[in-house]
């Protein structure tokens, strides 16, 4: 992989610099660390006439300092994509989960710098693997899926089309990610040209994802793809999945604040990962890079790895589900 695109690729990696600053025992961050740092960066002084050993008003200006940092954490996230050319992906208090997440333990990456890669299996064949941290391809697991040969751009637009209240789906488990396209709402997506859409000569390349959260829809699209079959009999489906599709971008790199275990189906086009350690695990672990195919199945636990995708074949259009397990 070039070895730039990979240092653009682990580039979020380094927004920990802060946390790195306070990571000094195995309990993680607390708020109170990271006030002390964020002080610590921009000079601050205690003012000379808050008397130093009055605890209430070092209560009431701790309460202020955090409703201060919740406030601003949308504005710096704005900045940063400004400056950085990136577009938030999540919402807008990641930069507060990722200041206060617990340090990694490293046996999830200790010697591991590949995916493990399996042909397709059974449900007793894949129990061994079921619940594991190491990244996982099973080549051709849903090939079988009339999700690969029906599932495209103008199914999903006249799908949603047909219940336009999905469209405007805001609560908190419905999602619209953009990463860096120029889509603010997946109404705006349905809203492109079909020269755009088809990605035709002259046209800028896009590419977004969201949760289906209006049950007609999610209905609807589960008609084409299954529960995997080599998943758990007790592994449970969530009431949301995720739709992923586009041309020539992808995700930056970051890490999933999800309950349970990831896996997606590759149905269409190439699609490039690359995995990236916890920074408390540079030391001991490294970063690598894997590509899936139509009719792949990956699984990746993206709570503990940070991760990245892009689309690597210039104008191939690529298409993916997503959901979880546990």
């Amino acid at each position: 992989m070039d070895r730039v695109k990979l240092c653009d690729q682990i580039l979020l990696q380094k927004l920990h610099l802060l946390s790195n600053e306070v990571l000094r025992t195995n309990r993680g961050i607390t708020e109170r660390d990271m006030e002390e740092a964020f002080k610590q960066s921009i000079g601050y002084r205690a003012p000379r006439f808050f008397p130093q050993n009055d605890g209430i008003l070092a209560i009431v200006y701790s309460a202020i300092f955090v409703v201060v940092l919740f406030i601003i954490t949308p504005f710096l996230a704005g900045f940063l994509e400004l400056a950085l050319g990136m577009r938030c992906i999540v919402p807008n208090n990641y930069l507060i989960w990722e200041a206060t997440r617990p340090v990694s333990n490293c046996d999830f990456c200790r010697g591991v710098d590949r995916p493990i890669i399996l042909q397709n299996l059974t449900r007793d064949e894949f129990q061994p693997y079921a619940y594991s941290s190491r990244p996982i391809i099973i080549k051709r697991a849903v090939s079988h899926w009339p999700a690969v040969r029906l599932l495209n751009y103008t199914f999903l637009k006249d799908l949603y089309l047909k219940h336009p209240a999905a469209l405007d789906s805001l609560h908190e488990d419905c999602q619209f990610l953009h990463f860096k396209s120029n889509f603010q709402t997946l109404r705006d997506v349905f809203r492109m040209s079909d020269d755009r859409a088809e990605f035709r000569a002259g046209q800028q390349p896009w590419y977004v994802g969201w949760s289906n959260c209006n049950p007609a829809v999610l209905a609807e699209l589960r008609k084409l793809y299954p529960k995997p079959h080599f998943l758990p009999d007790d592994a449970e489906m969530p009431n949301t999945d995720f739709v992923f599709l586009g041309y020539e971008q992808g995700a930056v790199m970051h890490i999933d604040y999800i309950p349970r275990l990831m896996w997606q189906a590759q149905l269409r086009g190439n699609k490039s990962w690359i995995l990236a350690p916890t920074p408390e695990c540079d030391a001991e672990c490294r970063s690598f890079s894997f590509y899936v195919e139509p009719g792949d199945a990956l699984l990746v636990d993206t709570r503990l790895w940070y991760h990245g995708t892009f689309i690597h074949s210039k104008g191939e259009f690529s298409l993916t589900i997503q959901s979880e397990y546990g």
